[in-house]
């Protein structure tokens, strides 16, 4: 198996997707900010200094997953059908579990921005409560299911897509 981003010289290059079929695509990815107990506290009370943590986290996911192709740079713009952004707090980690969900039409998959989305989700929580907890750790973002396109479906071992 070779890697699709080099071409035969080894030079990076974007993949010409032109000749691939238009299909519906969806890709979720999901990972976490893990906390101290006392800091998932502001999340859970709403009195995080910054504001409405989890909403500000879900716009930032959405609107990253928008901006991937300015981002990733071999990434292709994409017209992006639908993203949504689960951000649940978590008592029992404790912190936040983020899971984003994002569909196209189009030529090629959505698991760059589902991971972006992600990571952007996750790096907001973190820089709004970071006055409370410098320590927070940002884990396990990965894609939990792909479906779509010449490859056909992934779903990861033990994710619950």
């Amino acid at each position: 198996m070779s890697l699709s981003h080099f071409d035969d010289a080894g030079q990076a290059h974007m993949v010409d997707v032109s000749d691939k079929e238009v299909t519906d695509r969806i890709a979720v990815a999901e990972g976490r900010v893990v906390m101290k107990p006392e800091t998932l506290a502001y999340v859970l009370q709403g009195t995080a200094k910054k504001g409405d943590v989890l909403g500000i986290a879900r716009i930032a996911g959405i609107m990253a997953a928008k901006k991937t192709a300015d981002l990733i740079p071999l990434c292709h713009p994409l017209p992006i059908t639908k993203v949504t952004l689960d951000l649940e707090p978590d008592e029992s980690l404790p912190g936040v579990n983020i899971r984003a969900t994002v569909k196209t039409s189009g030529q090629t998959g959505v698991e760059m921005e589902a991971l972006t989305a992600v990571s952007a989700a996750a790096l907001t929580v973190y820089d709004m409560l970071k006055a409370v907890e410098k320590s927070m750790q940002i884990e396990g973002i990965r894609v939990v299911l792909k479906d779509g396109g010449k490859s056909g479906r992934y779903e990861a071992e033990g994710s619950a897509s």
